[in-house]
């Protein structure tokens, strides 16, 4: 049988002496250069061997030597043992509070899955992030004061999703929780009837609006979001809007985490804006849901390298206040090289093992590492903490992050999965999904922590919390009064911000007499006049993701300025044009490059700030519809979680305006997807007017009534003839239709009296047909009236202005008719608005959009009975061509409708 591979080979350790030995062709001269350094840094210090330093790698590169820093550090600590602060809380009262935040947060878990199985929920995230959590709360979190001079806001503290139990575990000690609300762990809808609040899964401002302020638990949403807040801050504070320079943002993240794009996309813009009021915590317990995260490496490594190269400060946490004498001790540097030649999934394996298996197979690989743990017992080897398990060396991580300046810090925190579960769950593979333990385990976690509970307790997991009057609780409420109050909590108090009337800014738009627009000029000729208004313009947050040229927005380069946080050290290349790129410390615009990511997380921070700074900013993002919903519709979602309110413009919309730029840019579905967010107010307006009245109304719902809705509208950039708004059709367009034009086979045009519902003639006996159109089809549909006309046949074309609007009133009348039961039902009250539309016209209806037919066919149900119901729409994938060839080959241009309404009237 083979002699067993010794453990440092298998984790890639180098055994003292013998790789780095042979490389060194003279050791002599290498140890004189090691002494000529050290006795520079003895005589001069630090500076002055780093300036050397420098010189010694630009010689070397001027040199053509191939030498390349490397950008990892030694497998220790950051922050040296001489360097650390002294802890300044009572440590021993702190440990014991965590404790109980871990107790609380297995129990809740625990008794939700004993008793519903399906609930899930997760143990060792928390157990493993406890101490990073409770160091932040103690020391370092601040909560908000209030909103007056002089009183602080509050940080910004992103809470890793699958620790929410501790989170609510620690809301229980303070009493913002009872324990009727932990014994409703993810039961939502169960909870009120037992008198108590339902706890979400995860971090949910929907669910827990008091509560909760970012939604973290789509992984990746809440590092690029932290970001885009810790950036929309510095903005807010160039613009002289409010002064964000005392407040942080902390984000709190796993190391599995940090494989998402989302994850790794922003870092370099926090460098390069020198976001230094941004602190992530990547917890690097090694594991992810079914197993290491690198198995065959080393995260923390891995993450220093990217996060350094990426331009951030990076402090390691890696190992406890126990380990400083083993280091001390430690002459030859074995300790440091052994664990840092040891890949993941080894150290997995010594955080699960006991204290023996790590004095025989870590300890025992060297004879200098067996010499260390001499003095050791078992026991104390099985205690040797991570740093991210050590209260003094987090605080001592954390406060050399928040006092860092320049750069944005990320804190790599080495902890164990499972922390404290013992055999049932520390450092498993299993872990994640350890969702019950039986008596044993709990009473060994009881143990473990040295918890205040009996037996019974313990294995009844019996909810625990000190007395009032207890040290614990008098410590607990004095360090979050110390830091301005609880967190997390959401705010909601803003100041109503006046809009000005519509006539100021869209005369043009609602009296357009006729003249060639398209809707994207419109909507762009609007903003530049609400960016001059006093009282709103200010509050106005354009947000563009390198396509402002391409909506016409050149204009407002000087009008109002790109931001930028280092304001403008060059001269543009067309500086004398009036459509010049000005870039400024307090420009207004968002240019975010071509990152759809970051475009969107800009608007949420702008679209939530009313909730998060108390000062209610209006973004308006506009973009390339096709690259909204389908490319970051996750963003959204979260932005909608967390009661966003603000526009998105989809410019360039619909499957066939966009022409030559084809399959990948045209859009067919953006508001099929828009329609299934609650609060998402979706609209395609075929005209300028419409748009008008769309915008108005939504910036006095959001900023006046300051409701948690944002909208979603449409734009095209074909330019065609723009009506005047018919008079009376404000409401029917913000309701999601209305008539817009009557074709009568004499050709005359305009309204007339009421048809008999469903007939297939009018009034005066003519063949009658409704035509249904939306954005860019609406004249498609009608010319198709105008030709039907023309063939003797009555048309009347209906604006829709958003199909999902019509689509929820319907839904809405079904479920009042449904509630109100069989004596009280009735018919009027529970008429859907498109039925009262189609009500005052004749014959079968043609609905056609630019979009796929499953956006008009959401309305089918709604359609007055005995109507027949035709639906045309863009299905498929797109193909570049003019406009007319597109609209021919998807059947939706004038001819498609018009054959379309003939075949229903059974004419060919």
């Amino acid at each position: 049988m083979n002699a067993p591979t010794p453990l440092h080979a298998l984790a890639g350790g180098v055994p003292t002496g013998s790789a780095s030995a042979a490389a060194d062709s003279d050791p002599q001269e290498t140890a004189e250069w090691r002494d000529a350094f050290l006795s520079l840094l003895a005589a001069q210090g630090p500076e002055r061997a780093r300036y050397v330093l420098d010189e010694l790698a630009r010689l070397a590169r001027r040199q053509r030597t191939g030498w390349q820093p490397t950008l990892n550090t030694p497998y220790v600590n950051t922050v040296a043992v001489e360097a650390q602060p002294a802890f300044p809380g009572d440590l021993a009262i702190e440990e014991r509070l965590a404790s109980l935040m871990r107790w609380n947060a297995l129990a809740m878990v625990v008794r939700a899955n004993q008793a519903y199985g399906e609930l899930g929920g997760h143990i060792a995230s928390y157990a493993s992030a406890a101490d990073l959590f409770e160091a932040g709360f103690n020391h370092f979190f601040r909560g908000r004061e209030g909103t007056g001079v002089g009183q602080h806001r509050g940080d910004l503290v992103f809470f890793q999703p699958h620790s929410a139990p501790g989170v609510y575990a620690r809301a229980f000690l303070e009493g913002r929780l009872t324990e009727d609300d932990l014994q409703h762990y993810r039961q939502e809808i169960t909870a009120p009837a037992a008198g108590a609040q339902g706890l979400s899964s995860y971090p949910h401002p929907w669910l827990m609006p008091d509560f909760w302020q970012f939604p973290t638990g789509s992984m990746g949403i809440g590092p690029i979001s932290s970001i885009y807040h810790a950036r929309f801050m510095r903005y807010l504070t160039h613009r002289n809007l409010l002064d964000c320079q005392e407040r942080k943002v902390w984000g709190v993240f796993g190391d599995g985490e940090m494989d998402e794009p989302e994850s790794m996309s922003a870092l370099t813009l926090a460098a390069r804006e020198g976001l230094d009021n941004l602190v992530w915590v990547v917890n690097c317990n090694l594991q992810r849901l079914d197993g290491p995260v690198r198995g065959n490496g080393r995260i923390v490594d891995e993450l220093e390298r990217l996060f350094a190269g990426a331009g951030w400060n990076v402090v390691k946490l890696l190992w406890g206040s126990d380990w400083d004498g083993l280091f001390a001790r430690d002459l030859t540097g074995t300790l440091a090289r052994t664990l840092g030649g040891t890949v993941d999934g080894q150290m997995q394996t010594f955080a699960a093992k006991d204290g023996r298996f790590n004095r025989d197979h870590f300890f025992g690989q060297t004879p200098e590492l067996a010499a260390l743990a001499q003095g050791l017992t078992d026991e104390q080897i099985d205690r040797l903490k991570r740093g991210g398990h050590d209260l003094v060396k987090i605080h001592a991580a954390y406060a050399a992050a928040a006092a860092h300046r320049g750069q944005p810090t990320v804190v790599l925190a080495h902890t164990k999965k499972g922390y404290g579960m013992g055999a049932a769950g520390q450092g498993k593979m299993t872990t994640h999904s350890q969702k019950k333990l039986d008596d044993a385990d709990l009473i060994g976690f009881r143990n473990r922590f040295n918890l205040p509970l009996t037996d019974a307790q313990a294995t009844g997991l019996a909810f625990y919390r000190p007395a009032e009057d207890s040290p614990e609780m008098q410590y607990l409420r004095a360090r979050r009064a110390g830091l301005g109050g609880a967190l997390p909590r959401r705010e909601t108090a803003c100041d109503t911000v006046p809009v000005p009337e519509l006539g100021h800014y869209a005369q043009f738009a609602l009296q357009a007499a006729g003249k060639e627009m398209s809707t994207t000029m419109a909507f762009v000729r609007m903003l530049g006049t609400l960016l001059k208004d006093a009282a709103l313009g200010p509050r106005i947050v354009p947000i563009v993701a390198d396509e402002a040229r391409t909506f016409g927005m050149a204009n407002l380069f000087k009008q109002v300025g790109i931001y930028s946080s280092v304001g403008q050290r060059y001269a543009p290349e067309d500086i004398g044009s009036v459509l010049s790129y000005r870039e400024a410390l307090d420009g207004q615009i968002l240019e975010e490059g071509i990152s759809e990511a970051g475009a969107i997380a800009s608007w949420t921070a702008a679209a939530t700030s009313y909730s998060v700074h108390g000062l209610a900013m209006l973004p308006f993002y506009i973009y390339y519809s096709m690259f909204g919903f389908q490319r970051v519709g996750d963003a959204i979602w979260a932005a909608a979680d967390q009661r966003a309110r603000g526009f998105l413009l989809g410019a360039t919309s619909g499957r066939t305006t966009l022409g030559g730029e084809g399959l990948q840019h045209q859009d067919g579905s953006s508001h099929l997807v828009a329609a299934t967010i609650p609060n998402c107010k979706a609209y395609d307006p075929a005209y300028a007017g419409e748009l008008a009245v769309i915008l108005d109304a939504g910036m006095r719902e959001m900023l006046v009534e300051q409701c948690d809705v944002f909208y979603y509208v449409t734009l095209m950039n074909e330019n065609y003839a723009q009506p005047d708004l018919p008079e009376g059709a404000a409401a029917g367009v913000l309701r999601g239709c209305y008539v817009f034009d009557s074709y009568k086979a004499n050709g005359s045009g305009g309204m007339e009296a009421k048809t008999p519902q469903g007939a297939m003639q009018d009034a005066a006996g003519r063949p009658a047909v409704t035509l249904l159109g939306s954005g860019a089809i609406l004249t498609e549909v009608v010319r198709a009236a105008q030709q039907l006309a023309a063939e003797g046949i009555d048309a009347t074309v209906v604006s829709v202005t958003s199909w999902s609007e019509l689509a929820r009133d319907g839904v809405a009348c079904e479920q009042r008719w449904l509630q109100a039961g069989e004596g009280g039902r009735q018919a009027e009250a529970a008429t859907p608005w498109l039925a009262q539309v189609l009500a005052g016209t004749a014959g079968p209806v043609v609905a056609a959009t630019d979009y796929v037919r499953a956006v008009p066919e959401s309305v089918r149900a709604f359609v007055p009975a005995g109507r027949r119901y035709l639906t045309l729409g863009t299905d498929g994938f797109g193909r570049s061509d003019t406009r007319a060839a597109l609209r021919r080959y998807f059947d939706v241009d004038a001819d498609s409708v018009a054959r379309a309404a003939r075949g229903l009237l059974g004419r060919s």
